[in-house]
């Protein structure tokens, strides 16, 4: 554990940043080891077949965090993966044996996967990872035509791999994530993205005010920094298990906790951003999230997400995207 926690890479092989605080985190991981052990022994007293179907108990577990050795089973069944799985007329294998006809939309792919997480020891030291990428990649923008390939799903298709070790798993959880719950974000207009991003901008001034009027003095758009949120799901914005534990409550209870992290996040930087001048430094703060004590201790994390936006419930989320869609519309 002490290597892991002063080792240049995290536990998921992705190279740690040089003004990594290794103090800091061994501080968390003395604390965080025993919330592990402790969160896998009532796993544990989950029995039955139908141990993982939607509850209120279920749900108070995955937002405490779901077993690293769980979580393909549990992302399978609480994102209604297995269900697409199990209604798909052909298996993951015979799918991917098809070959998509759009030569363009392959070398955008065969172009992005190397590029995907240059600093992971996993991707540069075993190649077929990168492989399955591809494989995973290829196979989605073969049976989704209209979304095809957009850059972004490389990151979360890499980071799914990474998790679940498996191809197959790696691209149901994909195909859920894009389809049926994510808004439209991978589009070729973004249609999704655009308009949550309205729906931000309208969620931060009635969170706080006063953090929303500064980000419209200086005059950043929202996109320049929040963009990775969606389109990403957060992956290489936050520490890997802060991101995990994200995906933990995203896979369960959808994209309404997107913005309950982008509103935690913000709020634990007010200082900072209140501080800033201009475009560059406001900038460079976003960037900085990562480094944040309470974002780097993910359990305290995510118990804040719960508590620090308030209430945000899918009909008033529906409502605002609602809204913003005509919007988008008269634009």
């Amino acid at each position: 554990m002490a290597q892991t926690m002063y080792s240049k890479v995290d536990e998921y092989g992705f190279e740690r940043p040089t003004n990594f605080d290794y103090k800091l985190h061994a501080e968390f991981m003395e604390k965080y080891m025993r919330t592990l052990v402790r969160r896998a022994q009532r796993w544990s007293t989950l029995k039955g077949k139908n141990k993982y179907v939607k509850n209120n108990k279920l749900r108070r577990f995955v937002r405490k965090g779901v077993p690293l050795d769980l979580r393909s089973i549990v992302w399978m069944q609480v994102s209604e993966a297995q269900v697409l799985k199990d209604a798909s007329p052909a298996n993951y294998y015979n799918i991917r044996k098809t070959q998509i006809n759009n030569p363009a939309l392959i070398e955008m792919i065969k172009i992005d996967v190397p590029r995907t997480f240059p600093d992971n020891i996993n991707f540069i030291s075993q190649e077929y990872l990168s492989k399955q990428m591809f494989n995973v990649l290829a196979t989605f923008a073969h049976q989704n035509s209209e979304v095809g390939y957009c850059q972004g799903l490389n990151y979360i298709t890499g980071l799914l791999l990474l998790v679940t070790k498996n191809e197959e798993v790696s691209f149901w959880l994909l195909k859920v994530l894009v389809e049926n719950i994510l808004p439209k974000y991978s589009v070729t207009n973004m249609s999704g993205l655009l308009v949550d991003l309205d729906v931000l901008d309208e969620l931060v001034a009635r969170f706080d005010v006063d953090i929303h009027r500064h980000i419209r003095k200086i005059g950043m758009p929202w996109a320049m920094v929040t963009t990775k949120w969606f389109i990403c799901l957060f992956c290489e914005v936050l520490p890997t298990e802060t991101v995990l534990r994200i995906w933990d409550c995203i896979f369960y209870e959808g994209s309404k906790i997107i913005f309950r992290v982008g509103l935690t996040l913000i709020k634990l930087h007010k200082t900072e951003i209140l501080r800033t001048k201009e475009l560059s430094e406001l900038i460079t703060c976003f960037k900085d999230m990562r480094n944040h004590k309470e974002v780097i201790d993910c359990h305290q994390f995510m118990i804040n997400i719960f508590k620090i936006p308030g209430s945000i419930t899918d009909n008033e989320l529906q409502r605002l995207r609602i809204k913003y869609s005509k919007t988008q519309n008269q634009r």
